[in-house]
């Protein structure tokens, strides 16, 4: 994971670091996403995304790191929840993002010569698969759209025993702090809200 120049890392209550990501679709078929390559292996492909800077919400945080490493500028369309690794102590909150324009250099194309390309649903799945496999979960539940309840396993990553779940509420309340709509709920009865979380920090700060 790159670490940006001057940043500072953003954690919430439970400790773990706050990132934000997007899924950047071509259209609104959402058959294409663009991915980027991967800052430590230049030639695997990866879903643009980063820490939160203090004071920055999920959506302004994903708007910025697509804006940074893919020359992005889009619209987002909706939330697509909260994806939680326990072993590397993050959640990411990921967004799908409408691509309306692609700069011709951005910020990480200039400083270490990160590229994107459009893939496919299957070929993305395919190539997160080897290069980044806690990112199949985010397009898998894309590609699927479904409401399904979902604490979702992934192979392990660079030799870790990785598992990642995908956090949010079955109430209307919360899922409307993120945008989400769908309804996903954990499988984890015991496991904290999130979303709900998110949301008693942002009335309180």
């Amino acid at each position: 994971m790159k670490e940006k120049p001057n940043s500072t890392r953003t954690y919430d209550k439970d400790g773990f670091r706050r990132r934000a990501a997007c899924l950047c679709v071509r259209d609104g078929f959402e058959t294409e996403i663009l991915l980027v390559s991967s800052s430590s292996t230049p030639d695997r492909f990866i879903v643009p995304g980063g820490g939160l800077e203090p004071d920055e919400d999920a959506e302004t945080a994903a708007i910025r790191e697509v804006m940074e490493e893919a020359g992005v500028k889009g619209k987002i369309d909706r939330c697509l929840g909260i994806f939680e690794n326990v072993e590397r102590r993050h959640r990411t909150q990921v967004f799908v993002l409408q691509v309306r324009e692609l700069l011709e250099e951005w910020d990480d194309s200039k400083s270490i010569g990160r590229k994107r390309k459009w893939f496919t649903v299957a070929d993305a799945l395919e190539e997160l698969a080897v290069s980044k496999p806690v990112q199949c979960n985010y397009v898998q539940l894309l590609a699927n759209k479904t409401d399904s309840a979902c604490c979702l396993p992934v192979a392990p990553e660079s030799g870790e025993g990785a598992t990642l779940s995908l956090r949010s509420s079955s109430g209307s309340g919360a899922n409307a702090s993120c945008g989400c709509t769908s309804g996903q709920t954990s499988n984890n009865n015991t496991s904290t809200n999130v979303l709900d979380d998110l949301a008693a920090e942002s009335t309180t700060t």
